[in-house]
């Protein structure tokens, strides 16, 4: 069984309008949000052991916060720079290339093309994978290189302004 956990990065800042869009930081509701949906993650008893990102800035960050709270250095995520701007294959294509040993694995990228993985992925469809936003999948396969193909099963759809006790 392997279990794949889609995150949207946390909210950027766009404090600098003339800043590429690739080096925007996260702003204080993204610094807040990240290391709360880690927790999230944490006290459902998530494991992940893989980290994989795009180098953006906004999802590199997001993607360190989330090792830190795993006790996971930050040089072992794994950047892939084809997760900045990807469509769905993009994601398969990564995916498929995890590496064997990992169970379970987080992507972290960026919208539109996060939003449109995850409604390829099971028969729950959401409109808009908000920021930070975490949606997961398991599937019963021994070797990620057969996730495209298998039938996945949705697991949950979090996001930092859904309804939780804090």
């Amino acid at each position: 069984m392997k279990t794949v956990l889609i995150i949207r990065h946390a909210k950027s800042s766009w404090d600098d309008p003339a800043m590429a869009d690739f080096d925007r930081p996260l702003n204080e509701r993204g610094k807040n949000d990240a290391p709360k949906m880690a927790d999230r993650l944490l006290a459902k008893s998530i494991r992940i052991d893989t980290f994989i990102s795009s180098p953006a800035k906004r999802a590199k960050k997001t993607a360190e916060v989330f090792a830190r709270k795993y006790n996971v250095d930050k040089t072992d995520i794994l950047l892939i720079p084809t997760l900045y701007e990807s469509h769905a294959n993009i994601f398969f294509d990564v995916i498929e290339k995890a590496p064997q040993k990992s169970t379970s694995i987080a992507i972290f990228s960026h919208n539109p093309g996060i939003t449109d993985f995850v409604n390829k992925l099971t028969a729950t469809r959401i409109d808009n994978m908000p920021t930070c936003a975490v949606f997961a999948v398991k599937a019963d396969v021994e070797r990620w290189q057969d996730f495209r193909q298998i039938q996945k099963h949705f697991l949950f759809f979090d996001f930092p302004k859904s309804m939780h006790e804090d």
